[in-house]
């Protein structure tokens, strides 16, 4: 398959709880440089997990793990090898981050989280990922809601945050939309396979599409037993990010850049 433009965005956890088992809390170069030799366009950074029963992490503990990682980048002049994004809702550690090189904020609260985000995305202008999300905050639920017309809802929340976002002085230019998955969705795993097939729809917006499918819950429903073991998780994974791909995703997010990289 050809990528026609969409980039691979590889996943680097600076935590001890990362749903998906692969948090780096406190040995990240092995996971960083083998991102790069697998060919990530771009590495996402987080030092904070946001699933169903995570826990809260202060902003002194986010900044503690998070800047070894930026340090080490910037020392090591990565920025010339790779784009970096930052995958936090605070507005010091996006901060930090955009004084060291880094190019994208990747806000799973869409702004929600902390007031102070828009002044930092309107003094430095990087790209912005906004993201929708079923909860106000960024510790997400499992709570099972439903929809009348997913994409319609999805699609209406993005708009009012980006009309927010622009009407403070941001160049929309660099806005990035991404519908949301899982559990950011609702606990129901039908929503999230709707909003693959159906991500044309969302490209009507156009604004390019970050997709996040890697290791999710809801992929479960296509194994046997509905949840599998977390490698079991690879191949659909793949499948249906490659079907992102096709349907008009820009950006696709992955614990596995090799896995994917071979399938294209």
């Amino acid at each position: 398959m050809n990528l026609t433009g969409s980039k691979i965005m590889g996943i680097l956890n600076v935590t001890s709880d990362s749903f998906s088992g692969d948090g780096v809390y406190d040995n990240f170069e092995p996971r960083l440089l083998k991102l790069i030799e697998d060919g990530a366009d771009i590495i996402d950074i987080g030092a904070e997990s946001t699933g169903p029963g995570s826990k809260d992490v202060s902003l002194d503990e986010e900044m503690n793990r998070v800047k070894p990682v930026i340090n080490y980048i910037s020392k090591n002049k990565l920025t010339d090898k790779v784009e970096f994004s930052i995958d936090t809702y605070k507005a010091p550690v996006a901060k930090y981050a955009l004084e060291n090189g880094f190019k994208i904020v990747n806000d799973v609260t869409a702004m929600r989280g902390d007031s102070e985000m828009i002044d930092v995305l309107i003094e430095y202008q990087p790209q912005i990922i906004l993201m929708y999300s079923k909860d106000d905050t960024a510790r997400t639920t499992s709570e099972a809601i439903k929809y009348d017309d997913v994409i319609a809802s999805i699609k209406t929340f993005l708009i009012g945050r980006i009309v927010e976002l622009v009407d403070a002085g941001f160049d929309e230019d660099n806005i990035i939309v991404d519908p949301g998955m899982g559990m950011f969705v609702s606990a129901e795993p039908k929503y999230s396979f709707e909003i693959i097939e159906r991500l044309l729809e969302l490209r009507q917006l156009g604004y390019p599409i970050c997709i996040g499918i890697s290791r999710k819950s809801f992929l479960g429903a296509c194994l046997p037993d509905r949840q599998g073991k977390m490698e079991d998780r690879e191949k659909p994974s793949v499948e249906w990010s490659l079907k992102a791909i096709e349907n008009g995703a820009s950006i696709v997010r992955m614990h596995n850049v090799e896995i994917l990289k071979k399938a294209l």
